[in-house]
């Protein structure tokens, strides 16, 4: 049960389970697209598969038990910008991995877990290494939808670890000690 003084071993386990696991899928995201170093997909969307049920227990534990209570008071900003940031983390956290798959699936190359295929590639039968989309049209809104999901998860993460760093350095009202399993 999460109190004002202490976070369940559940919501702490879930929230670092899947703020890793999304730093890790945005970094290695940026990286292939940025050096195009393709040999790093089935890795990545492997991951992503796997971080989909983990997220979607994430949501499921917060819709059942609520945010956590805030620590003390704090400006009508500050609170409106939190509740902002986490509705993106936790929506965000949900349409990345199914944009991605919906990417993946629809442009041909279907997607699975460390080769235990979940959905099957369309292989171009005149060329075996080539695939054949299957919709054109889904497969650019899922690459759209996942960059600029991904671009606006970056941003969110980015607010979210400054209010970190700003309850534990300047308020230092134990927000972050709370998060890591300390009593306050």
């Amino acid at each position: 049960m999460d109190t004002q003084e202490k976070l369940s071993g559940t919501t702490i386990s879930l929230h670092w389970i899947v703020a890793c696991s999304m730093m890790v899928l945005l970094s290695t995201g940026l990286y292939m697209s940025n050096t195009e170093t393709w040999t790093i997909y089935p890795l990545h969307k492997s991951l992503g598969v796997i971080a989909l049920p983990i997220v979607l227990l994430r949501v499921i534990w917060r819709l059942r038990h609520g945010c956590p209570t805030a620590i003390r008071d704090y400006s009508k900003m500050e609170k409106n910008l939190a509740k902002l940031v986490h509705c993106v983390l936790l929506i965000g956290t949900v349409a990345m991995p199914l944009t991605g798959m919906l990417f993946s699936a629809a442009s041909g190359h279907g997607f699975g877990i460390f080769g235990m295929e979940i959905y099957p590639a369309n292989p171009d039968p005149l060329k075996s290494e080539d695939v054949i989309a299957r919709s054109e049209m889904w497969a650019d809104i899922g690459e759209n939808m996942h960059g600029i999901i991904g671009y606006t998860l970056i941003v969110a993460l980015v607010l979210h670890m400054a209010g970190a760093i700003k309850h534990h350095f300047f308020d230092s009202d134990g927000t972050l000690m709370r998060m890591l399993g300390r009593k306050i």
